[in-house]
């Protein structure tokens, strides 16, 4: 693979452009599996940041576009790791001068998965092929091996295989990626993904609630009750990293780190963009949507501050054995969990059919259980789920799962109800029960809503009786 062109140049085999941590761990990562690589950055000290760290591997750095474009081998295969937005413009702009037609660019950030077909649209018109692809795990999972989610044509996916499939991670042998359609898909798979992560992260950070200030545990035991519950069937990257979170002790102070963090937490824009498309599809993902609306709420912090003083906190200790609630809750958020899960995957479900993307959720749910922020022992049975009904509209309609959440949705309405009486905030926890009751319920009151809207708007209804929309005069000979 150590290939030089005639005047003794490195042909490398693929390039990248942004070498922030994600973008020279991915470079090393490839180099780490004997390909041939190239990177570029306009800040100087990540480009010699990147020689150094590289070794005696072949990775090669360069200070400008046209010296970058001159250590890849035709047609060029380009991996851009910079920020959603105006950026991606920027960086695709400064390098169409120097491209051939052939040449391909992959937009691998977070980009908002409209953004991506816009561009796709574009390039194509200048006969340059372009790959959304998603790709998640940080830091290290860029190092050692991330989950990755390609969207686009197939045969410039073909192009590129050979070096995702050896990057990704494994399980079982698999490559945790796989090409998933065409399109703008692997940038809307991905912002599901984080959809997804934004309401587990929210339920986490609820159980953590209900046990600091609804038991009174502190960080050693909070850390223990996180590590037991990930060796058990709640097993996932969340909770392993939530346990070791409590463990850590700040070098500063001597106290443990999760004290002194300041307890807003703002959103980059996936989990609002999942919570966005959702409605434009009429999917309803309320766990999602909660995690994003929570996330607001934080950065309101004097305001809450003088509602606190407005409205006294009934919050006590509760008066329960410490064990059971710990084991009651347990249950509950691994219930929770799934249907965290089961809203993404309806989302994907219904953006597949409307914007032809072919998706196989069982190919999705696969190359979840390595390498990715969500990971967890409970995607082996959502794979199994689509592997058996590769028509499943909704998680919640696989037996398998069926039976695992009827086994804990009584933890999860003791915990809700004990949650309420202690004035501790489950929004997360609540409306994810909320959700299954809606769900199972054959009957809703949704024909009241129908009836105040024709009421005050004359937008009529429909009638289970006859076929058609209808219309009251509902001022009519009513009775006071």
């Amino acid at each position: 693979m150590n290939k030089q062109n005639q005047n003794g140049k490195m042909q490398c085999e693929i390039g990248m452009v942004g070498l922030g941590v994600m973008g020279r761990n991915l470079l090393l990562n490839m180099a780490d599996h004997g390909f041939t690589v190239a990177g570029f950055d306009k800040d100087k000290n990540k480009v010699d940041s990147l020689r150094k760290e590289s070794k005696e591997k072949h990775v090669y750095g360069a200070f400008t576009v046209e010296e970058f474009l001159q250590l890849l081998k035709k047609p060029r295969a380009i991996m851009l790791l910079v920020p959603a937005g105006h950026p991606v413009d920027l960086v695709i702009d400064e390098l169409l001068p120097h491209l051939q037609p052939g040449d391909l660019i992959i937009d691998a950030g977070n980009s908002h998965f409209t953004d991506t077909n816009t561009r796709a649209q574009m390039l194509q018109g200048q006969q340059i092929q372009f790959l959304g692809v998603g790709i998640s795990g940080g830091e290290e999972g860029a190092r050692l091996g991330p989950s990755i989610m390609p969207g686009g044509p197939k045969a410039a996916y073909e192009k590129v295989r050979p070096i995702l499939e050896a990057v990704a991670a494994k399980v079982n042998g698999d490559a945790c990626v796989t090409y998933l359609g065409p399109g703008s898909v692997g940038h809307y798979v991905k912002m599901v993904h984080n959809g997804i992560e934004y309401g587990i992260m929210q339920l986490i950070a609820e159980t953590y609630d209900l046990m600091k200030r609804g038991l009174g545990l502190n960080n050693t035991q909070l850390h223990d009750v996180y590590r037991l519950w990930n060796e058990a069937e709640l097993n996932s990257y969340l909770l392993e990293i939530t346990s070791n979170i409590f463990a850590k002790q700040d070098e500063k102070t001597g106290k443990q780190v999760i004290d002194e963090i300041l307890a807003v937490a703002k959103q980059t824009g996936t989990g609002m963009w999942t919570s966005q498309s959702a409605m434009e599809l009429q999917v309803p993902v309320p766990t999602i949507d909660l995690a994003v609306s929570m996330r607001d709420l934080s950065v309101f912090v004097k305001e809450r501050e003088q509602a606190s003083k407005l409205y006294k906190n009934p919050m006590m200790l509760a008066n329960v054995d410490h064990n059971i609630f710990i084991k009651q809750l347990q249950g509950a958020l691994f219930s929770s969990m799934i249907m965290v899960y089961a809203q993404g995957m309806m989302l994907l479900a219904v953006a597949s059919d409307k914007y032809a993307y072919e998706l196989n959720l069982e190919a999705v749910a696969r190359i979840w259980r390595g390498g990715c922020i969500i990971r967890a022992r409970i995607l082996e049975d959502i794979t199994a789920a689509f592997r058996a009904n590769h028509h499943l509209s909704n998680l919640l309609l696989d037996p398998n799962l069926a039976e695992k959440i009827l086994m804990q949705q009584n933890n999860l309405r003791q915990i809700v109800s004990q949650a309420s009486f202690l004035g501790v905030p489950v929004p997360g926890l609540m409306v994810t029960l909320s959700y299954l009751d809606a769900y199972r319920s054959v009957w809703q009151p949704a024909n009241l809503i129908q009836a105040q809207r024709d009421y005050f708007g004359s937008h009529t209804y429909e009638r289970m009786d006859t076929e058609g929309t209808f219309h009251t005069e509902w001022e009519q000979d009513v009775s006071t």
